[in-house]
């Protein structure tokens, strides 16, 4: 707060558009370089780069049958056939029998999967992902990451291990979920610098404010702080399932 009151006189001046300072404090955090990040207004905007960039009539984009809207909504603008699994949570069987038969250019993972809230294991991931041609571009959105991370070691994604290991992998993250900044609009996406200098021709320019710019930056200095609030949100969590419980059998 005090950082944005600090700058909120300043708000007449155009924020600085090679937003530096995040970029290497997202690279310092993920062990990447900041020539793998580029920074949206909410990941969704860089969904939408992705979908731009990658797609026409003619693409096919692979998803699970319940799945973050966007990823369809975005396609649809380009014309782009929806693939849909059958089953709703993400089955890596059907997404690989999908992905032989259609040959789709992009694929999505949610992980954790909103709006249904279950997660596939890191190995399992890494392991779908060897079958893939390099030329789809598979989606790894991990919005909701810090809490799947949290909760469970084993489906924590490693972006710096995915870009190294997968050419074709855009790693997705957001501050509008753990870091509580969902009115800011800040997000990110990590992949390989081929990747990103393609979606940095689709990026306007100043598209994403100062304010919006120092509030994520503050953010990530006090990782302490969103481990408890991470810690706090599973408590309640808890919390309410059994006040849940107990109402059902009343």
């Amino acid at each position: 707060i005090d950082k944005l009151k600090e700058i909120s006189p300043n708000a007449h001046i155009y924020p600085d558009d090679s937003m530096y300072e995040l970029k290497e404090a997202l690279a310092d955090k993920f062990k990447v370089n900041e020539h793998n990040v580029i920074v949206g207004a909410g990941s969704d905007q860089i969904i939408e780069f992705c979908i731009h960039a990658k797609c026409n009539k003619d693409s096919k984009i692979l998803m699970s049958n319940t799945t973050f809207a966007m990823y369809e909504i975005y396609g649809r603008q380009t014309g782009a056939t929806i693939i849909k699994t059958e089953d709703d949570e993400h089955n890596l069987y059907q997404f690989t029998m999908l992905n032989e038969k259609e040959k789709p250019d992009v694929i999505f993972l949610c992980l954790p999967n909103n709006p249904l809230g279950e997660c596939l294991y890191a190995k399992d991931v890494y392991k779908f992902l060897e079958d893939i041609d390099e030329n789809t571009l598979v989606i790894l959105d991990g919005a909701y990451q810090e809490y799947a991370s949290f909760r469970n070691s084993a489906k924590s994604i490693d972006p710096a291990y995915v870009i190294s290991r997968f050419q074709n992998v855009l790693y997705l993250g957001t501050f509008s979920k753990a870091y509580a900044l969902g009115g800011m609009r800040v997000g990110y996406g990590i992949a390989n610098q081929g990747i990103i200098n393609t979606l940095y021709k689709l990026r306007p320019p100043f598209n994403i404010t100062t304010l919006s710019l120092a509030a994520a930056i503050e953010a990530l200095k006090d990782e302490e702080y969103v481990t408890q609030c991470i810690k706090s949100n599973f408590e309640q969590m808890a919390n309410y399932e059994s006040y849940a419980l107990t109402r059902r059998f009343e």
